[in-house]
């Protein structure tokens, strides 16, 4: 797929190989005719349908231009297609600008993660657009300003469990994460004790929006001394960020590449199985 961003790059290329060339062609000329080559900005449209809280955001290169996020009791999946009109109410854009889609690919709600998976697909499609499937505890790891090598997100799974994770800092590349081992659904002890399997003799940093469903009694057992990082629930603006550096690095996805982490079964399933 061949991308309008990269087009852009490609054409001012073009002008200073030219530029290049005539420069080898007449070494006399002190460097006149040298530019300073100016990448166009890549144009990214955000969105975070996995969790409950949900968000969207416009983004150019790194820098979020406008974000839509409430606290509802309603699933975000009912509200993304009221907050994209709203968002380009805000930030004057159409759909056929955007040059890169970034999603939450999972995990977290089902319903959520197929609503804005097909919605993603659908707009990358009509518009010949890539896409970046980013993990949301990923999105809540990068939001830790704790420098520590590790940082292990997590996020509520409810009935006890949470979603969870242990990300490695890259080490000439701070905001690089890399996975240490998979990202899973865990009873909140079992997650524990794989973070402290993941950290060794180090001390842990659990990062995530709801800290309050671990216990305090059960860390402190488990992970005595840990620090417990709060960062924000609003996940858009940072997949967006992460979908930049992942174009930048040409690691995107077209259509049908694109995949839901779903970790484990719907509800549906598990009581059709049961029955």
């Amino acid at each position: 797929m061949l991308l309008d961003w990269y087009s852009n790059c490609s054409k001012k290329l073009q002008i200073f190989y030219r530029l290049v060339d005539s420069l080898q062609a007449n070494p006399n000329r002190s460097g006149r005719g040298c530019v300073e080559l100016e990448w166009p900005p890549m144009w990214i449209l955000a969105i975070d349908t996995s969790t409950r809280a949900g968000s969207i955001a416009l983004l150019r290169d790194s820098q979020v231009l406008a974000e839509i996020a409430a606290r509802e009791e309603t699933p975000y999946s009912t509200r993304l297609f009221r907050d994209l009109e709203l968002l380009q109410s805000r930030a004057q854009f159409r759909m056929d600008q955007i040059d890169v889609f970034a999603i939450a690919a999972g995990p977290g709600s089902f319903t959520g993660l197929r609503v804005g998976l097909a919605a993603v697909k659908g707009w990358a499609e009509v518009h010949h657009k890539p896409i970046a499937a980013i993990s949301g505890l990923e999105a809540i790891a990068a939001q830790s300003i704790a420098n520590d090598e590790l940082v292990s997100p997590f996020l509520d799974a409810r009935r006890g469990h949470v979603f969870g994770s242990t990300y490695r800092r890259s080490p000439d590349q701070p905001s690089v994460l890399h996975l240490v081992g998979e990202e899973a659904i865990l009873s909140i002890e079992e997650f524990l004790t794989q973070v402290k399997r993941n950290c060794g003799p180090g001390q842990a940093v659990l990062v995530s929006a709801t800290p309050e469903v671990l216990p305090h009694e059960l860390v402190e057992s488990i992970l005595p001394g840990a620090r417990i990082e709060q960062v924000s629930a609003s996940l858009a603006p940072t997949i967006g960020r992460l979908g930049f550096d992942r174009a930048n690095r040409g690691n995107l996805v077209d259509p049908l590449g694109l995949d839901a982490n779903y970790i484990r079964r719907s509800d549906a399933e598990v009581a059709r199985k049961g029955a």
